[in-house]
């Protein structure tokens, strides 16, 4: 009779050991209470490469300095509140990787500019969504649809102004424009987004209502076509191409 032979059981993989290493953070601090002017303030804090720039706020505040003030909420770029200069270039915090950046140099963050400051990452939002509600951004059409019904669109009337959909107003774009740090008045890229979403909407019937309010003196001629707000938008949004649109619309009088 004969006996099988069972092979030992191959020895299981040695895990692989993941690193952290000490990231300096350089924050950009102001308490409207004691500061007259902002300052800033280092942190070491330890991080792995695959950890946020949201995560290294989270140690600061929860282990070094609980005065640190920042906003933030769904922690997955969908909520936009995050919004925040790191290195100088507008980004979310929740979006951004310790290892997309040069660890070898300190990380500088600060609030996004334009909006006035009110504690050390915070800015005040009310100038924004004036801007944003001013351009009517909700539709409007002429009639109701009728009982039991809704209002068709194809497909590629969709398609027209579905980029201007993902705006999650988190200001990135706008406070990235040096047109609006230095005009209190422009509308502002978010803005004209937002009112892009709706002027281009088939379903929708005041478009001529949002152009000539786009058509005034700070309205979309205010851009200088620079890219800023393209290239800060964190959902990947052609915001100058949208702005362009929206000239070309007002200039034939209709979307």
């Amino acid at each position: 009779m004969s006996t099988a032979v069972l092979d030992e059981a191959a020895p299981a993989p040695t895990p692989e050991v993941i690193e952290s290493f000490t990231v300096t953070l350089i924050v950009r601090r102001y308490n409207p209470e004691v500061d007259e002017q902002p300052k800033w303030v280092d942190y070491d804090v330890e991080m792995f490469a695959t950890d946020r720039i949201l995560d290294a706020l989270h140690k600061i505040k929860w282990e070094q300095d609980g005065s640190l003030t920042f906003r933030r909420s769904c922690a997955h770029g969908i909520c936009g509140s995050d919004a925040m200069r790191i290195n100088g270039r507008n980004r979310l915090a929740c979006k951004t990787l310790i290892k997309d950046l040069d660890i070898s140099k300190p990380i500088y963050v600060e609030a996004i500019k334009g909006l006035p400051l009110e504690k050390d990452l915070i800015v005040d939002m009310d100038p924004f969504f004036e801007s944003f509600r001013e351009v009517q951004p909700f539709l409007i059409p002429s009639s109701k649809p009728g009982a039991g019904k809704e209002r068709i669109q194809s497909v590629a009337d969709r398609a027209r102004f579905d980029d201007t959909t993902k705006c999650i107003l988190c200001a990135a774009c706008t406070s990235s424009c040096p047109i609006f740090w230095t005009d209190g008045q422009y509308f502002g890229p978010a803005a004209i987004v937002n009112a892009h979403r709706f002027i281009f909407d088939s379903r929708d019937d005041a478009a001529k209502v949002r152009l000539d309010i786009l058509n005034d003196k700070e309205g979309v001629w205010r851009c200088r076509t620079t890219f800023n707000c393209t290239d800060a938008c964190p959902r990947g949004i052609q915001v100058t191409q949208a702005i362009a649109e929206v000239k070309q619309a007002i200039m034939r009088g209709k979307p």
